[in-house]
């Protein structure tokens, strides 16, 4: 689990990304739309996935939604997950038939398991990830995460890029990357899309 402090851009260009937000979250919420027009600027096919009853969510119908709008995976196409998003994504990746080749995966503040926290989630949190039928298939992966994250252990996310075998990338005092902790953009998921700008700050 490599700590990157200069991480590498895509081998390949990309075509198509996918940003799925999580728990409580909408399209137009944190810096999911921020995101999504700064790669549409570059030229990027950019779709962030609407989750049914982010309140509320079910397992069975957040993998209905992401199995939908993520068809078909290949080496152009890179996911950007967040939260609950993450391990939703890493299902259904899990459960593709065998080949498929996905670009690269970003997951912000992801974890597998339960979270004390948030005892909403057991039910959706109940059942493990296969991620061993995953990392051969993702050709970059990457887990971003703070070290003050009020809702996702750090630990959990660390733990989570153990066995991603993935790149972990720690921002100091970003929280769990809400817009109401002031992030509403996050440079450093474009530095490892390949579409960084200069930004006046890492979070604003």
């Amino acid at each position: 689990m490599p700590n990157s402090t200069s991480p590498a851009t895509p081998d390949v260009p990309i075509q198509r990304v996918f940003i799925v937000h999580g728990y409580g979250a909408t399209p137009d919420n944190h810096w999911f739309p921020w995101l999504r027009d700064l790669l549409t600027s570059r030229g990027v096919d950019a779709t962030t996935v609407p989750m049914p009853e982010p309140q509320a969510p079910t397992a069975a119908d957040w993998h209905e939604a992401v199995s939908t709008a993520l068809r078909p995976v290949d080496d152009r196409t890179w996911i950007v997950a967040h939260s609950l998003g993450a391990i939703t994504v890493l299902r259904h990746l899990a459960a593709l038939p065998h080949p498929w080749t996905l670009g690269g995966a970003v997951l912000v503040s992801g974890f597998t398991g339960r979270l004390d926290g948030v005892p909403i989630l057991d039910t959706f949190l109940a059942d493990d990830v296969n991620l061993a039928a995953v990392v051969p298939n993702i050709l970059q992966r990457h887990v971003i995460h703070s070290d003050d994250d009020p809702i996702v252990p750090p630990e959990a996310s660390a733990a989570l890029a153990v066995r991603l075998q993935a790149q972990v990338h720690v921002v100091r005092g970003a929280g769990h990357f809400l817009d109401s902790e002031g992030v509403t953009t996050l440079p450093l998921v474009a530095e490892l899309l390949g579409t960084a700008e200069t930004f006046e700050s890492p979070m604003h």
